[in-house]
C-alpha cells in the first residue's frame, strides 16, 4: 500500500521511512489517550521540534530544516496515514500555513523573533481568520484594529481556531479601513502573552478530538507597530498569495489518510469471516477496494503534478482548489467505504476506521469548502 508513496529520490524516500516509524512507534500508541482527552501535549510539540519535524523547509538561518517542501508534504501524509489527524491539521496550520507567512512577509525581526521557535516547538502557531458571524466570507469580518500613534488596538472574536488553545503565536486577519472591503484587511501577528487576548471554550467537535479548536478574543489589545505583518490593507493579498499551499497540503493529508484507511480495511477484510470465508473473497469486497484504490491513485496522481508544479512556482489558484477539492471530497467517500465493509464493527470508536470517518469530513470545509473550491475552478472557466 505504500508503494505509491515512494518518490525517485532516495533521501526523500529515506526521510519518509524516518517519519513514519516515528509516527507508527512513538506516537500512535499515545493517540488514543489525546483523544480521550481531546489535547497533546504541549511536550510533544517540543518532541517533534527536536526530531526535525517542525517548519522543516524553512530556512537553516531561522532555525528551521532548510528542506523543501516534498518534505514537508512527507510529515503531513505520513501522520494522517497512521490516522493521527487532529495532530496532522495541527502540524499543518503550524508549518504549512503560519511559518511561511512569517518567512514571506515578516520583517527581519519577526523572522529572528518566531521561526527559530516556531522550529523548536517552543512556540505553537494558530491563524485566525473565521469570525463567529462571517464564516469563509471576508467582506463580512468584524474585527478591526484601529492605529494608535505608532500602534494598534486590536479588537475582535475568532472562532474555529485550530492550535488555538495552546497558540503562543497566532496571525490574525483584521479591518485596517473602513469601508474598505475584503481588500481593507491587514494581518498582525498576536503574541498570546499580551493583555486583552482571551482564549474562549475549546470547542467540541464530532472529529478529529485530539487537535484543539478554541475561540479567541481580542479586547482592546495594544500591538506594537511591528505587529503589523506585511503591508497595511494588504492582508487580502497576502492570504490569497499563500492558501495554494495550505490547500496543497490538505490535498496531501486527504491522500494519506485514504491509504492508511485502506491498508487497516484489506488487514480486517482478509481476517474477518462471514459464511466461512473471510470477507475479502466475496466479489462486493473486492470491487470495492478495488474502485477504492483506483480513486486514490487518480488524486495521487494530481497531487503529484500539483505538487512539481508548486516546487515549480507554477501552481495557481484553480490548481489549488481543484486538488483541494478532489482529494478531500475522495478521501470521504472512501473513509465511507472502508467503514462499510466493516460492518457493525466499523461503527464502533475502538476501531480506527470509526475515527478515520469522522475525522474526514472536516476535510471538506476548512481551508475553503467545497463549495468555494467548485466556485474558484469556475471562475477560471467562465468568469464571475
Amino acid at each position: 500500500m505504500h508503494a505509491a508513496a515512494e518518490s525517485a529520490n532516495p533521501e526523500l524516500d529515506l526521510f519518509r521511512d524516518t517519519v513514519r516509524r516515528y509516527a507508527e512507534n512513538e506516537l500512535a500508541p499515545q493517540y488514543a489517550a489525546w483523544e480521550e482527552a481531546e489535547h497533546i501535549p504541549r511536550e510533544i510539540w517540543n518532541q517533534l521540534g527536536e526530531s526535525g519535524l517542525l517548519c522543516v523547509d524553512m530556512p537553516e538561518e531561522y532555525g528551521g530544516g532548510g528542506g523543501d517542501f516534498a518534505m514537508s508534504a512527507v510529515i503531513v501524509e505520513e501522520l494522517s496515514r497512521q490516522g493521527l489527524t487532529g495532530l496532522a491539521t495541527g502540524v499543518t496550520v503550524h508549518s504549512d500555513i503560519v511559518a511561511p507567512y512569517v518567512l514571506h512577509m515578516g520583517t527581519e525581526e519577526q523572522k529572528q523573533a518566531w521561526l527559530p521557535r516556531l522550529a523548536s516547538g517552543d512556540a505553537i502557531g494558530a491563524i485566525a481568520m473565521t469570525e463567529p458571524g462571517a464564516g469563509s466570507d471576508l467582506q463580512g469580518m468584524r474585527s478591526q484594529a484601529v492605529a494608535d500613534g505608532d500602534d494598534w488596538i486590536l479588537s475582535g472574536a475568532k472562532t474555529f481556531i485550530t492550535n488555538g488553545g495552546q497558540a503562543d503565536l497566532v496571525i490574525v486577519a483584521a479591518r485596517t479601513e473602513p469601508g474598505g472591503g475584503a481588500r481593507g484587511t491587514s494581518l498582525f501577528l498576536v503574541d498570546t502573552s499580551l493583555d486583552g487576548f482571551r482564549r474562549g471554550r475549546n470547542l467540541e467537535k464530532i472529529g478529529q478530538h485530539a487537535g484543539d479548536t478554541a475561540e479567541l478574543f481580542f479586547d482592546d489589545l495594544r500591538l506594537s507597530g511591528n505587529a503589523l505583518l506585511g503591508s497595511r490593507n494588504g492582508g487580502f493579498g497576502h492570504l490569497i498569495d499563500e492558501l495554494p499551499r495550505e490547500r496543497l497540503a490538505l490535498a496531501i493529508g486527504a491522500i494519506g489518510a485514504a491509504e492508511g484507511a485502506l491498508a487497516i480495511t484489506i488487514d480486517y477484510v482478509n481476517e474477518r469471516k462471514a459464511f466461512g470465508q473471510p470477507i475479502g473473497s466475496f466479489q462486493n469486497t473486492r470491487f470495492s477496494l478495488a474502485e477504492m484504490q483506483t480513486d486514490i491513485q487518480l488524486n495521487r496522481a494530481f497531487m503529484e503534478k500539483c505538487l512539481a508544479k508548486f516546487e515549480a512556482g507554477t501552481m495557481d489558484v484553480t490548481d489549488a482548489a481543484m486538488v483541494k477539492y478532489a482529494a478531500t471530497e475522495m478521501q470521504c467517500r472512501v473513509a465511507d467505504g472502508c467503514l462499510q465493509l466493516f460492518g457493525g464493527y466499523g461503527y464502533m470508536r475502538e476501531y480506527p476506521i470509526a475515527r478515520a470517518f469522522v475525522d474526514a469530513r472536516v476535510q471538506r470545509i476548512y481551508g475553503g469548502t467545497s463549495e468555494i473550491m467548485k466556485e474558484l475552478i469556475a471562475r477560471s472557466l467562465v468568469g464571475k
